[in-house]
């Protein structure tokens, strides 16, 4: 019995030695979303590593620089609305920094509500309040079992007078930061989608357990996953890894 668990334990012995410092580089992959007929491209690339007692890591980093250049027409494209009697927004501008592990979008906007009520036989479309607002929303992402999500929260909106008081106790601010988290969680869903992104033997074997934004150069929005590869240390050994 002894001499068995001598022969265990020098087996995994020697499996951790012939798969530690085992790297499988990921080269950058472009991915593009489509934002009112703009190309959005997002950039991810990685690495596979071997991790302790025989288990590989994966990292995955994604350059989101086109995005943020970009959101402003991306949320336009989800938030815009024009209701002829109700209410109406559009989006005049956004910016989305990082701010690790979360990312702060923050967005001016242009809200207006509209009431229409009949009289002399005729209807008569009425503003009743309106003007700009700033909305800044903190997004904060996570991994699941469906994959990439994203929770936000409404940190300020700033809005003059009457409107600051409508925006601040209605709906507004639940409706427009679900809106918010949804299209940047899509797109990152889209941009981040792992079939493409990796090997299909690595895509198929992959669970995905950490997401968060970082900080790159010159205020540049980064994404990054960790998560873990489950393939034999043969299976690995025979993709192209680098010692």
């Amino acid at each position: 019995m002894r001499f068995h668990i001598l022969l265990c334990a020098a087996l995994i012995s020697a499996t951790e030695a012939r798969t530690e410092g085992l790297e499988l580089k990921i080269p950058p992959v472009k991915t593009s979303l489509d934002v009112k007929g703009q190309a959005v491209q997002i950039v991810a690339w990685g690495a596979v590593s071997s991790g302790p007692q025989g288990s590989f890591k994966l990292a995955l980093t994604a350059d989101l620089r086109d995005l943020q250049e970009n959101i402003g027409p991306l949320l336009a494209s989800q938030l815009n609305r024009s209701d002829r009697c109700g209410e109406r927004l559009s989006v005049d501008g956004a910016t989305l920094v990082p701010a690790s592990p979360a990312a702060i979008l923050t967005a001016h906007v242009r809200f207006e509500r509209w009431g229409c009520v009949k009289a002399l036989g005729r209807d008569i479309v009425k503003r009743l309040v309106g003007g700009n607002a700033v909305v800044v929303v903190k997004l904060t992402p996570s991994v699941g079992p469906d994959g990439i999500s994203m929770a936000s929260e409404v940190q300020k909106i700033d809005a003059d007078g009457s409107l600051g008081e409508v925006l601040q106790s209605g709906s507004f601010g639940a409706a427009v930061k679900e809106k918010i988290a949804g299209s940047i969680e899509s797109s990152m869903r889209e941009g981040l989608d792992l079939k493409s992104t990796l090997p299909p033997a690595v895509a198929s074997a992959a669970t995905l357990r950490s997401a968060q934004f970082a900080s790159g150069a010159e205020g540049r929005l980064l994404f990054s996953l960790d998560g873990e590869v489950h393939l034999s240390a043969a299976q690995l050994q025979s993709l192209n890894f680098k010692k």
